[in-house]
């Protein structure tokens, strides 16, 4: 059954709607009269006061006109007499005071009422006026008389037809434009009276009560509410506490008296003790200390549970903390750096069908012929050599060899794994491609490690039986005599290898198998292996051997540091060969020159120093900085040690190092590169505060004078950081000026992106206070050297990260907001068409950030126009539109707050921009909801700000925009069903339309009608229950509006229960609407009758039943027998949840005892409660 058209012009007693064509002297009050009432103007002249410029006071305004409210009413003038030619209204019956305690000069007092007319036509709240006779009509219903209309106007009829008054009330023709099928209100209502839901007993007739369309049967519906004395009810009852001792945030102390005994299954034993335990948790009694998950751990496979011991095993052994820089955070930055173009060679493998494992039926002679066999085949060369590999290829060969090394050893080929990494091994013989070498050892060492992991775990899981597991800190002791011959017989294998370096590399992966064999015997194999390292000849091959022994040494046992000094030592002792005629020879050869060759060395003997330097004695860091002076041509050492000693160590010595690096020789390690090994230990220590200055004027001398830009900016974006902690803007400002001379010229600066982008982030690191950092005159210069896009945007996001996170109070400094908004706006216009929607939100995101804190104090204009210029700076990103409409209406309310609700002109006219701009700006935005949510609270704050046209509009608006909401809207990058939001957000609509005060020229509820006839004509879900729902919101509104006093008011906003006061014709009017709605309740429960359905229908019967049971007045008997019905409705066919009825009718009855709700006791009788059966 459709909703019938809510349009029409409600009855509004006394809205006169005065043309503007009654300017003048006289003035005609067109009161709407029926038909046949000569054209409906009654010639009442009303004579202009003398001195209000010839306008009449209009004293039948009894609507609260807003055009009066807002601007200069054609027919009287709002303002309050006081000024020359302005009149006030003494009969505008609004809320004006003045009009209260004003003198009437056109109708006299009534007698008794001391001269002071008592506004007569003010038909909104004023008792006096109920008591006495309206001069002008009589609108009060008369016992005796019956009812009388308002001689100066009758109520209007709907668009089109015809009204009629007939005992006070309007009853509506039916009209011409109504034939498609639509009924007026009283004829629907009287159409749905006689058809009836079917009750559980066959004959209930739920809107027969609505079959009467006379007032005094539907004045009842909603009951009074005394809303002050429901919420005292409802306030909890203040209990006194005493705590004591006790307070929730205080750890409880259990004390344990006695512990009887419990046999456990599984348990053979159980003790008897007294004990007291301060924080204990009571839960661990139950766990009997066990924790479940260990249980489950238990139960797991042995060799998992070894390896996880093996692990905390290394850990706990190890002292390395984590200040010790891990050699897998150089890898990649090795693995970075040093790169060929040149072609590489490998040998790889081929194995043999003779390499694979014997059967398990094999004899042990057997056995060991085919591996004698297997080693044999690996002496005749069953290799192949790949030759003009690429560098990738060359790497993807290597993790080939590891994955085939995984394999083999997964196989049970172990000498076939132990031949792969010899072959590798051998790789690090090969400098054929030198600039190559320290990348080649990083993937190297990658199977070493991974073959001596494999190794150490074999042997491990062969220490353990079903019968004993090693404990965490084991000694060769508990190793059985299986796992030490294993051990043993690797050892034995590597040790018949023939070359050195192989033989070298493979015993040093399985360093820490010496463990099963003998307490000493990693610090015996240690110095042997160093010792060892002396026969290689190559100064770059045997460096990075040592290396490896450092680092293998520094995981196994890093107490042992003799052996790592030693290593150092003898480092020293043939540091002279790298500038020896072979390795001078060897470079001319592949035609590389020395200031290329010696950085190669850079990787290991830092890791070397590093590893020797770890909390290290002074005294043992100044002995071997002094050693490093000793030597000639010492800038690779010297840079070493810088890299790799304490920060603390070389800023207290900052100058000696300065000097040292004066004597250095140019031509084989670059001067700059050692400054920029200087400049990095002093942005983590400071230097003496009186070297400060010094050092940066010397390291500057140096850096300005480089020509390669790349050296220069290398260095320069060192020492950015050095001069941003140690100094004042003025020395950062020289510093970037010198970065943008260096770097301008052939636009070097697209090369070096990187480096500039350190440099900003860096600067801003150190200034926090943006007013100092955007008056450095080169850092906005600075930022124009970013030229490509993408690196612009990301310089802009890390300025504003830094921005939002540092500042702290809102600014109003131009320098400050034009740098922003040009470092947004360049944000802004990256945005297109491909930008992913992270990328957007993050963007939005830093932009909010910033517009929250902008502020100019009471200057709420200038606040505007900011607005208004980011509304045209943003305008493709909706989150930022949000945003500024949000502080728009914050703007007009705190001149509100600021008025305390008083506004004179001028901030009347500024909150009426304010709301404007949000008016016009929530239509470019793109989400429904969105717009829907905005429109509402916008109108909120105009209402508050007593625009109440604009808040019209906005309503308005939300209303025309509900049809366009889709089924399905995407949340998260998902579809969901809309219509839940959608009741979410008319339940806050309807709580907002309870205090909207009506518009004299749309008559009553004119907002909640146009909002039924979307509600009705939207396409609800087939099988959704959400459009009733939002009926039952709608009666509990209609509830609310028919309440004497509203339950909350806007100050200084006269809601519609000020302006009608409880007339009845306005009651009235919100019954017929109550009819409405309830009949298409219960029209839609009556199509629930449905098997699939009945639970909906019991659940909708029971939240229907609830609704009457909190809003209506249940005296009236047919609405008592209607919440009987849908109790009966809501148990039919066993679907209600019955603790959810008795928990019903129990409130029925404790309700009953209230005073003024007997009634219900009588209803409580009659609600039965029905079980499933």
């Amino acid at each position: 059954m459709a909703l019938p058209r809510l349009g029409g012009k409600a009855p509004a007693p006394h809205n006169h709607g005065t043309p503007r064509a009654q300017l003048g002297k006289r003035v005609l009050h067109n009161h709407g009269a029926p038909q046949g009432s000569a054209g409906g103007h009654l010639p009442l002249t009303i004579l202009a006061p003398p001195g209000l410029s010839g306008r009449g006071p209009a004293p039948y305004n009894h609507g609260a006109v807003r055009a009066q409210r807002e601007g200069t009413c054609p027919s009287q003038s709002w303002r309050l007499q006081g000024s020359a030619g302005e009149a006030y209204a003494p009969y505008n019956h609004g809320a004006l005071r003045a009009q209260r305690e004003g003198t009437c000069h056109s109708f006299m007092a009534p007698s008794g009422l001391s001269g002071t007319a008592p506004a007569p036509h003010n038909h909104g709240a004023l008792r006096a006026q109920r008591e006495g006779t309206c001069p002008s009509q009589s609108w009060r219903p008369r016992r005796s008389a019956g009812e009388s209309i308002c001689p100066l106007q009758s109520w209007r009829p709907e668009r089109g037809g015809a009204c009629e008054v007939k005992g006070g009330l309007p009853q509506y023709k039916r009209s011409r434009d109504r034939e498609d099928g639509r009924l007026s209100l009283l004829a629907r209502t009287a159409a749905t009276s006689s058809r009836g839901l079917e009750a559980p007993n066959r004959d209930w007739t739920p809107l027969s009560f609505l079959g009467s369309g006379r007032a005094k049967h539907l004045l009842g519906h909603s009951r009074s509410r005394n809303y002050k004395a429901e919420f005292a009810s409802c306030r909890l009852e203040a209990v006194p506490l005493e705590f004591g001792d006790y307070h929730p945030l205080k750890p409880i102390t259990v004390t344990e008296s006695k512990t009887k005994k419990v046999s456990r299954k599984g348990s053979t034993s159980s003790t008897s003790s007294s004990s007291s335990s301060s924080m204990v948790d009571p839960l661990s009694s139950v766990l009997d200390g066990t924790d479940p998950l260990s249980m489950f751990a238990a139960t797991a496979e042995p060799a998992a549970t070894d390896s996880s011991r093996k692990r905390r095993d290394r850990d706990e052994n190890s002292i390395v903390g984590s200040d010790f820089e891990p050699w897998a955070s150089k890898r990649g930055e090795i693995l970075a750096r040093y790169t060929t173009t040149e072609k590489l060679s490998i040998n790889l493998f081929m194995g043999s069908e003779k390499g694979k494992a014997g059967t398990a039926t094999s004899a042990m002679s057997e056995k060991v012929r085919t591996r004698l066999e297997e080693l044999d085949d690996f002496e005749e060369g069953s290799q192949k050599e790949l030759l003009n590999l690429t560098q990738q290829d060359y790497v993807n060969r290597i993790e080939e060899l590891n994955q085939s090394l995984k394999d083999a050893w997964a196989s049970d080929q172990k000498v076939k794994a132990l031949k792969i990494v010899i072959q590798c091994s051998k790789l690090l013989s090969d400098t054929s491609v030198i600039q190559f070498y320290p990348s080649k050892f990083v993937l190297i060492t990658d199977i070493l490690d991974t073959f001596g992991k494999l190794v150490y775990e074999r042997i491990f899981s062969m220490c353990v039986d079903n019968r004993s597991v090693l404990p965490d800190h084991f000694s060769p002791e508990n190793v059985n005599d299986t796992a030490k011959e294993t051990c043993l017989n690797w050892f034995f294998k590597i040790a018949s290898i023939r070359e050195l370096i192989p033989r070298f590399y493979v015993e040093a992966s399985i360093l820490k198998c010496n463990k099963f064999l003998s307490k000493m015997g990693i610090s015996e194999c240690l110095p042997r292996l160093t010792c060892m390292i002396r026969g290689i000849g190559d100064p770059l091959v045997s460096v990075y051997a040592r290396a490896y022994l450092c680092r293998v040494g520094m995981e196994v046992a890093p107490h042992l540091k003799e052996s790592l000094n030693k290593n150092f030592f003898d480092f020293l002792l043939t540091f002279k060969q790298i500038h020896g005629d072979t390795v001078q020879n060897q470079l001319v050869v592949q035609g590389v020159e020395l200031p290329s060759y010696l950085p190669l060395y850079s990787p290991a003997m830092d890791w070397i120093f590093q590893c020797i330097s770890y909390h290290a004695p002074e005294a043992l860091l100044t002995e071997m900085m002094e050693r490093c002076k000793k030597l000639g041509n010492n800038a690779l050492l010297l840079n070493s040690v810088m890299s790799a000693f304490r920060a603390e160590f070389i800023a207290t010595r900052s100058m000696d190092f300065i000097g040292m690096i004066k004597e250095c020789d140019e031509s084989g390690f670059p001067k700059h590169l050692l400054f920029r090994s200087l400049g990095l230990n002093l942005a983590l220590a400071d230097p003496p505060e009186g070297d400060r200055l010094q050092i940066l004027n010397e390291a500057w001398k140096v850096i300005t004078k480089l020509k390669n830009p790349q050296d220069y900016i290398n260095c320069a974006e060192v020492w950015v950081e050095y001069t941003c902690k140690h100094f004042t803007k003025r020395e950062v400002n020289t510093v970037l000026a010198d970065v943008i001379k260096h770097m301008t010229p052939d636009r070097a600066f697209e090369d070096s992106y990187p480096q500039l982008q350190s440099i900003i982030k860096k600067v801003i690191a150190h200034f926090h206070d943006f007013s100092v950092l955007f008056s450095v005159e080169k850092f906005l210069p600075f930022l124009d050297m970013f030229q490509k896009e993408s690196v612009r945007v990301e310089v802009c996001k890390c300025i504003m990260e830094v921005f939002i996170k540092h500042q702290q109070e809102p600014t109003k400094d131009p320098v400050i907001l034009n740098a922003l908004l040009h470092v947004c706006k360049t944000m802004h216009d990256s945005v297109n068409a491909l930008t992913l929607e992270d990328e957007k939100r993050m963007l939005a995101y830093l932009i909010n950030g910033f517009i929250k804190m902008v502020s100019f104090g009471r200057d709420f204009e200038q606040q505007l126009s900011f607005y208004v210029e980011a509304r045209s700076m943003f305008c493709n990103l909706e989150p930022v539109l949000v945003q500024l409409i949000h502080s728009v209406n914050r703007l007009a309310m705190e001149t509100r707050k600021v008025m305390k609700g008083n506004h004179s002109r001028k901030t009347a006219a500024f909150v009426r921009a304010c709301v404007a701009y949000c008016f016009i700006t929530i239509p470019s935005l793109v989400s429904i909801f969105t717009r829907l949510n905005l429109y509402l609270h916008s109108g909120q704050v105009a209402l508050a700000n007593q625009c109440l046209s604009q808040a019209d509009a906005f309503f308005k608006a939300a209303i025309s925009l509900i049809p366009e909401v889709p089924k399905m809207i995407n949340i998260d990058g998902k579809m969901r069903p809309s219509e839940s939001f959608l009741l979410e957000f008319l339940c806050n609509f309807f709580s907002t339309l309870l205090i909207v005060p009506d518009h004299p020229e749309h008559g009553v509820l004119f907002l909640v009608r146009e909002l039924l006839n979307v509600i009705q004509d939207y396409t609800w879900e087939d099988n959704g229950d959400d459009k009733i729902r939002i009926y039952t919101c709608v009666l509990h509104l209609l509830s609310a509006m028919s309440q004497e006093t509203y339950l909350y008011h806007i100050d200084k906003v006269d809601s519609n229960d000020s302006l009608y006061g409880g007339d009845s014709k306005f009651l009235a009017e919100n019954n017929k609407l109550c009819e409405t709605v309830m009949a298409q309740i219960l029209e839609h429960l009556k199509t629930l009758a449905k098997d699939e359905a009945l639970k909906r229908q019991s659940s909708l019967g029971l939240s229907f039943f609830n609704s009457i049971l909190a809003h209506g007045d249940l005296r009236n008997n047919r609405l008592n027998q209607l919440s009987v019905n849908l109790w009966h409705l809501a148990q039919r066919h066993g679907c209600a949840d019955t603790r959810t009825m008795v928990k019903t009718l129990e409130y029925i009855k404790r309700r009953s005892k209230q005073p003024d709700m007997g009634h219900l006791t009588e209803l409580a009788l009659r609600l039965p409660l029905q079980t499933r059966t």
